[in-house]
């Protein structure tokens, strides 16, 4: 086996590289191909694999959209069958919900609900709209005085209303002082109207 005389590579003639010896154009061969493959894969290859990975990615996305959407198409059928049901719910609520020219009458009705439960009205007073993004509340302030047996006899026909009417802000207080079991309940109600039919 010949000896590598390393002397030999410092006396390298960069104009004349035929003439080198075969380490030297051995080293520069490699270094030749390190350096071209890598500016190979740099300017071609770098760019096709982000683009690939990109591709992978939307690839998975559209599988899961097509997923999603052959669920759907599945399962349309009962899709539908299940908004006509939430479109006729939903519609029998709003059907729930005071007109305007029905609120006066409400009163009317929360007042027999009352006398016809054995409660004496102290107060009964529609309180300022308040408007949410859907639909408007009118509170009502009740204050009645009766006993408890009457207090919960009234609630339950509250609820008994052809309208929605929900009852908030319980108070209840003995003004009496113990003479007799007369109390005062106080409490907010309130009954909703659709914004849709205001306009």
């Amino acid at each position: 086996m010949k000896n590598i005389d390393l002397s030999e590579l410092n006396d390298l003639d960069l104009n004349n590289i035929g003439q080198w010896p075969a380490l030297a154009k051995g080293i520069l061969a490699i270094v030749l191909v390190v350096f071209v493959s890598y500016f190979v894969y740099y300017l071609m290859v770098s760019d096709k694999i982000t683009t690939l990975e990109q591709e992978v990615a939307r690839e998975q996305k559209l599988k899961t959209d097509f997923e999603a959407k052959y669920y759907v198409s599945a399962n349309l059928e009962l899709f539908r069958e299940q908004m006509e049901e939430a479109e006729e719910l939903f519609s029998n609520q709003i059907k729930r919900l005071p007109e305007s020219h029905e609120t006066p009458g409400l009163l009317d009705d929360i007042t027999f609900v009352g006398t016809t439960s054995g409660l004496d009205f102290k107060k009964l007073n529609w309180q300022p709209e308040i408007q949410q993004e859907f639909y408007v509340e009118l509170p009502i302030k009740v204050q009645v005085v009766g006993s408890y047996h009457d207090f919960g006899e009234f609630v339950s026909k509250i609820s008994g209303l052809p309208r929605i009417v929900t009852l908030h802000d319980f108070s209840i207080v003995n003004e009496t002082a113990g003479k007799d079991d007369k109390l005062t309940l106080t409490l907010q109600a309130k009954t909703y109207r659709y914004r849709e039919a205001d306009k």
